[in-house]
């Protein structure tokens, strides 16, 4: 989504843990490049989390959701808190965002910059440069499932995996017109389990081979998903994008993390294309280091980057993401916490003084 006049209204959901030391530091850097190319963000804080939920037993309201329709993006922090039940957050926020929203594409480029270590030995930034295309907003995560008596010896438990052509058809056709704009190898692969998941992944097939049809400029393949993890470890250089469901996409952009770096460089958006988008760092909310100045805050810098190029500022997110390749190169020890030789506030000024 894009206004027409360089204005554009962000919201900003800090969250919890380290995630408002890193927001501070993307929006930092998000603020020098706008001044510098001649656009404004108009920035609107929401603090929901953790803390707000212990506080009123709130996570995410319908009302408060359906405000968000009206930003041209959101920047999100993190979510976790220790002292909040696993799932409350994720459900009642995050998925709900996603859901309500409609961002049924996460994007999870997997880049490995200069002077960044991964543990692949003999690989570099030229073998380390694909994107994966998730869909995000069916499969397993849609929470469709019962219990067969529950806590008894026969007990049985129900996941369901929903899968519309639809919603395989619009993340199908964005993925392939994503390869053919990335126009680099111009090579789409389907990550999935046709052998096992014989209803579900045999409409990806089909829908992905149909589709396939109208793009006769992109090369296609196919692996299974314990293949495809086997392959990112041993020839990353195979890849150009990936387009997968959404438990895998969220198997093998972890994966992919580890490859480029580890959390601290992987950023990630939840699109709507024809909406309203979420970028974020993939990394938790790390609440061991809160409040250190040790948690590195270049994936949500990157992050800031991918809101840039969604919103049509391009050439603003290319510098943003040349500028962190800059002080990976020549700055930087480490991307891991504590270990980079700077601080997380110390880290942001480099990038911006590497943008100036």
């Amino acid at each position: 989504m894009k206004s027409n006049n360089r204005n554009y209204k962000i919201a900003v959901i800090p969250g919890d843990g380290t995630g408002p030391e890193v927001i501070r530091e993307a929006l930092k850097v998000l603020d020098t490049v706008s001044k510098k190319n001649g656009f404004k963000l108009e920035l609107t804080h929401f603090d929901f989390g953790g803390e707000r939920y212990l506080k009123t037993g709130k996570v995410l309201t319908d009302k408060e959701a359906a405000g968000l329709k009206k930003f041209d993006a959101i920047l999100l922090g993190a979510v976790g808190h220790p002292d909040v039940k696993p799932g409350i957050l994720e459900k009642g926020l995050l998925l709900k965002i996603r859901f309500d929203l409609e961002q049924y594409i996460n994007l999870r480029p997997v880049k490995l910059y200069p002077g960044v270590w991964t543990p692949l030995r003999d690989k570099g930034p030229d073998e380390i440069d694909f994107v994966v295309v998730r869909e995000n907003n069916e499969g397993l995560y849609v929470g469709e499932g019962k219990f067969i008596n529950k806590g008894k010896k026969n007990e049985i438990a129900i996941q369901v995996s929903r899968n519309t052509r639809k919603g395989v058809e619009r993340c199908v056709r964005y993925a392939f017109e994503f390869t053919r704009k990335r126009n680099k190898r111009k090579k789409l692969m389907l990550c999935a389990k046709t052998n096992v998941l014989t209803y579900a992944h045999d409409l990806w097939w089909r829908v992905f081979n149909e589709v396939a049809k109208e793009y006769p400029d992109v090369q296609t393949d196919y692996a299974h998903v314990d293949a495809t993890c086997m392959w990112m470890v041993k020839n990353p250089e195979w890849f150009d994008v990936i387009v997968t469901d959404n438990m895998f996409g969220d198997i093998i952009t972890d994966l992919g993390a580890m490859i480029q770096g580890g959390m601290g460089i992987a950023a990630g958006g939840n699109l709507n294309p024809e909406g309203v988008s979420m970028f974020e760092p993939i990394g938790g909310s790390a609440p061991k280091y809160t409040g250190k100045n040790v948690i590195n805050p270049l994936a949500a810098i990157c992050a800031g980057g991918m809101m840039l190029d969604s919103l049509g500022e391009s050439e603003s997110a290319a510098q943003v993401e040349n500028a962190v390749m800059t002080i990976t190169k020549n700055k930087l020890k480490s991307l891991s916490a504590g270990k980079m030789g700077y601080g997380t506030d110390e880290v942001g000024n480099l990038v911006v003084g590497a943008l100036a």
